[in-house]
């Protein structure tokens, strides 16, 4: 049997930079490795307007859909205006950032192509007071 999950439904864990306040966000996992899938993972996550990921890189291959709002995808080639419908594909350890640039909250899904994986963050993130997050099942 195939799980649907209702993302909206689901517990969302707020995440803000220990010195930048504006790196700030709230996200689920909605699968992955042992939860739900095998070979990927699915992030659900929010950002308020002027708010962003935070500068980072990821160990695994990224694909991102973005719902509803408008924000600014940063990568250290360029920036790229994103909103609803976008989809952007993020190669593996290229370091970008998302800022939400308007004025509704930014929602989007996040795909990465690894049933765990780690994020590596320029800022110490709170909680849990690490640079390094990622999936539930990342310490094996």
């Amino acid at each position: 049997m195939v799980p649907v999950v209702a993302s909206m439904n689901l517990q969302r864990l707020h995440v803000q930079g220990a010195k930048d306040k504006t790196v700030n966000w709230k996200g689920a996992f909605a699968s992955c490795g042992g939860n739900g899938a095998v070979a990927s993972s699915t992030i659900v996550y929010e950002i308020e307007p002027g708010d962003h990921l935070g500068w980072h890189t990821d160990a695994t291959e990224e694909t991102q859909y973005i719902i509803a709002g408008t924000g600014t995808l940063y990568m250290e080639d360029g920036e790229h205006a994103v909103g609803p419908g976008s989809v952007f594909v993020l190669p593996a350890n290229i370091r970008h950032d998302l800022a939400n640039t308007g004025t509704e909250t930014l929602r989007a899904v996040a795909f990465f192509s690894a049933a765990m994986f780690t994020q590596t963050f320029d800022e110490v993130m709170m909680p849990p007071n690490t640079q390094v997050l990622g999936t539930p099942n990342r310490n094996g």
